[in-house]
């Protein structure tokens, strides 16, 4: 885990804008960390409060690649991509101790926190400042540091589960910053608990908007309660956040008409009307070779080529690298498409989605096909739209799943949801992968459903105890 005081945090958010600017500033003796407005700069650093996870994606079932080609041996040619082909084969080291290996993921979350708890810690006695000012500040930290911890706990601990939730290891839970405190790991359940208090805490002190989806507001703590009751099974919560988010925002991205995706035609993340709280995968753009993610016959074929998501956001693999023809298929590229890194935060259509799952499991298989539909209806050119419809609520459930599969592939969620319904004999699947000829499986009772801890971390703090 990676520890920054106040002082080196601030140097840090200052060099952003510019050497000449940070000269002048602190020349003239007007930023110290006491000042209030620091702390506002501190929560405009984008470039580390949005970071969250690549390597999700790399494990679902969305990425399948072919053995023996270009590709896979771009993987394997130096250690600096070690952790694809480790992650992809679900390893129980993907981050071996040595050179190139940090588990950003981790570190990135963690880092987030760190900025949050000296937000929290120190605004309350900064100068300068209303009192709403301050809280609202305050506010901001906590969804971060919610998020943070809802990503963590939903790649190093077992998926929550209300029976064993209580005694399920989770990650250390840090809401102050020392040099000395033992970093146990808390139970999922004490993980979830406190997620689950930062945002009902930061709830009344944001605003309804905000200049940039950056920045958190009502609706981003809506949104990210929805996320995190979904996750925890409790589906009449999980509905009711994602109305309330929905009653503050339900813009949706109109595919129909767009013939070739880029940044003209289709908004970056800090203005998306869909996207309720911008998080990134960490990594940047990822489309490009060795790392671009070949996407699984399953999903292509899920996709159907009339779908635009198929025809927008995929692309042949010779537009990756002229070399990967051998492999054929498609690859991601919607962050490419239009030059910045792909949103894994909570959005429009994840509420949509959420309460479609509702009404399913619900036994109202029209009304959850209804929530479905009005997403498909942006998703398709009118000519080649069709409603879906469902025969009972068990068919209801699962093109409910399958439209969630669709519209967030290659952005975190599909493996939550993989991890969520893998004790679900509706749900259960095997998957398995060949890699320089050794096969490798992913069944539903795997421990691999969970990232093993960082062994760094694991060697600097042994107090925290492995996966097995």
């Amino acid at each position: 885990m990676k520890y920054y005081n106040i002082t080196f945090i601030l140097l840090f958010a200052l060099s952003l804008f510019g050497c000449e600017n940070y000269v002048n500033i602190k020349t003239q003796g007007s930023l110290v960390p006491e000042n209030i407005e620091n702390y506002r700069y501190l929560l405009n650093n984008t470039s580390q409060l949005e970071m969250g996870p690549q390597i999700t994606d790399i494990a679902s079932d969305d990425v399948q690649l072919v053995d023996s080609t270009r590709q896979v041996s771009g993987l394997s040619s130096s250690d600096y991509y070690g952790w694809y082909l480790k992650t992809y084969t679900w390893q129980t080291d993907i981050y071996p101790i040595g050179y190139y290996q940090t588990d950003d993921n981790w570190s990135d979350m963690y880092n987030t926190i760190t900025y949050a708890n000296t937000v929290i810690a120190e605004v309350p006695s900064s100068n300068g400042g209303t009192d709403s000012t301050k809280t609202e500040l305050m506010a901001e930290a906590l969804v971060h540091r919610a998020d943070a911890y809802l990503m963590l706990v939903n790649m190093y601990a077992k998926p929550y589960n209300v029976s064993t939730a209580s005694s399920d290891l989770g990650v250390p839970l840090v809401l102050t910053e020392t040099t000395t405190q033992k970093l146990t790991r808390q139970s999922v359940e004490e993980v979830y608990n406190q997620v689950i208090a930062d945002l009902v805490k930061a709830l009344p002190s944001l605003p309804v908007t905000q200049p940039y989806n950056t920045l958190p507001t009502k609706v981003s703590v809506y949104g990210e309660l929805a996320r995190t009751y979904l996750c925890m099974n409790d589906y009449a919560k999980a509905n009711a956040y994602a109305d309330s988010a929905l009653s503050y925002r339900s813009t949706l991205d109109d595919l129909s008409s767009i013939k070739t995706l880029s940044s003209s035609n289709y908004p970056l993340r800090i203005n998306d009307p869909e996207i309720l709280l911008s998080k990134i995968a960490s990594g940047g753009v990822s489309a490009y070779s060795p790392t671009a993610m070949r996407l699984s016959d399953k999903l292509l074929n899920l996709l159907g080529t009339k779908d635009k998501r198929y025809s927008l956001f995929t692309i042949d693999a010779s537009t990756i690298s002229s070399l990967y023809t051998d492999a054929g298929g498609r690859y991601f590229y919607k962050d490419r498409a239009i030059g910045e890194a792909r949103n894994i935060g909570p959005s429009v259509p994840e509420m949509m989605l959420i309460k479609a799952e509702y009404y399913a499991r619900n036994n109202q298989s029209q009304t959850a096909m209804d929530w479905v539909n009005k997403l498909r209806q942006k998703r398709f050119a009118a000519t080649d739209y069709t409603p879906l419809t469902a025969s009972d609520a068990t068919d209801a459930l699962k093109k409910v799943i399958d439209e969630r599969h669709r519209e967030f592939f290659c952005r975190m969620l599909r493996w939550w949801d993989m991890r969520r319904l893998k004790d679900d004999t509706s749900f259960q699947e095997t998957i398995t992968r060949t890699v320089y000829g050794k096969t490798y499986t992913l069944d539903p009772s795997s421990n691999r459903y969970v990232f093993p801890l960082p062994p760094y971390q694991v060697q600097l703090n042994p107090e925290m105890i492995q996966n097995p």
